[in-house]
């Protein structure tokens, strides 16, 4: 499972990452009326919440590059093992529940960015839409508009 995990992410689409992260805010904020739309209109709810958990895990909790000046020590190892089981449960519990794994799944990649990435003076709000931002950015990067697209602008929750 490690080798899978360790291979370089791919992008997600614009798309994707729009209705994840509305998702996400929509259960953080606890309005479960928009949640309930957010996933009426993507039924892949739960695969795009194990791809965003993926993003955000193994960034998190990758070891640090061999160019890097960093020397792994046995904490480096433990986070990253952790990062790698907590992957493994949200996909096992995919498997398991299906369509209806989207909200637990959810709540357990609030928890974790509360958790893991949120300092004292910061809103898990400000941290999903500052997430959110940079997953967009790199959806974009990949997935450039066809030469000759009218631009789009878009907006999030």
């Amino acid at each position: 499972m490690s080798e899978t995990i360790t291979m370089p992410l791919t992008p997600m689409t614009p798309h994707a990452v729009m209705s994840a992260f509305n998702y996400l805010r929509s259960i953080e904020a606890g309005d479960t009326e928009a949640a309930a739309e957010f996933l009426a209109d993507e039924p892949r709810m739960p695969a795009l919440l194990i791809e965003v958990a993926h993003h955000i895990v193994i960034p998190t909790t990758n070891l640090p590059d061999r160019d890097e000046k960093a020397v792994p020590c046995d904490s480096s190892f433990a986070l990253f093992e952790l990062g790698i089981c907590f992957l493994g449960t949200l996909r096992s519990w995919h498997e398991q529940a299906g369509a209806d794994a989207a909200e637990g799944l959810a709540l357990a990649v609030i928890r974790f960015t509360t958790q893991i990435l949120t300092q004292d003076h910061e809103e898990v709000a400000d941290v999903l839409q500052q997430l959110n931002a940079i997953a967009f950015g790199q959806a974009l990067a990949a997935h450039p508009a066809p030469a000759g697209a009218h631009p789009v602008h878009t907006t999030t929750m």
